[in-house]
């Protein structure tokens, strides 16, 4: 199938820090999560064009307008002993989906683990995001049941690293 003369995915630039910064806004907003945001332009710019990036994105255009973007970074599989990569967020506006344009997201990041010759592509879908599981399960993803997300973070994070070694 021949590309979309309407679609273009690029990877980010120094300057898409607030295009990147919306979509993470719009993304907390469709998975209602707006309260646990903390988005600084700033640091997305450090992060993504520093001197030891912590993580890429891709940019997605329809007809010229930001349509999307998918946020990647490096992972590590002691199993395989081989670097992976995990894509963080995959997020498309409302009005443009549809159109393609997050499966030529996804297919922009699987080709980034392909050539960095990563043995897997990771990332997580909320439970009740139904079009999204389809989506993903139509591309040949596996949806992992015996495995859960753990977090720590805020207060038990700090006591966390703060507790004395020993038990």
């Amino acid at each position: 199938m021949a590309a979309d003369p309407r679609l273009l995915v690029r990877a980010v630039v120094p300057g898409d820090e607030s295009l990147v910064a919306r979509f993470i806004v719009d993304l907390a907003r469709y998975e209602r999560l707006e309260h646990e945001l903390d988005v600084s332009e700033q640091r997305l710019r450090a992060h993504l064009f520093g001197p030891q990036p912590a993580c890429g994105a891709l940019l997605a255009e329809w007809e010229g307008r930001p349509a999307g973007f998918a946020l990647h970074f490096a992972t590590y599989s002691t199993f395989r002993t081989e670097p992976c990569l995990h894509l963080e967020d995959l997020f498309v506006a409302p009005d443009l989906r549809g159109h393609g344009i997050g499966l030529a997201l996804l297919r922009a990041v699987a080709r980034l683990a392909v050539a960095r010759g990563c043995p897997r592509l990771d990332w997580q879908v909320l439970d009740w995001n139904a079009p999204a599981i389809g989506f993903y399960e139509r591309q040949g993803a596996r949806l992992l049941a015996d495995w859960r997300v753990c977090r720590l973070d805020g207060e038990a994070l700090a006591r966390c690293a703060a507790a004395a070694t020993a038990p």
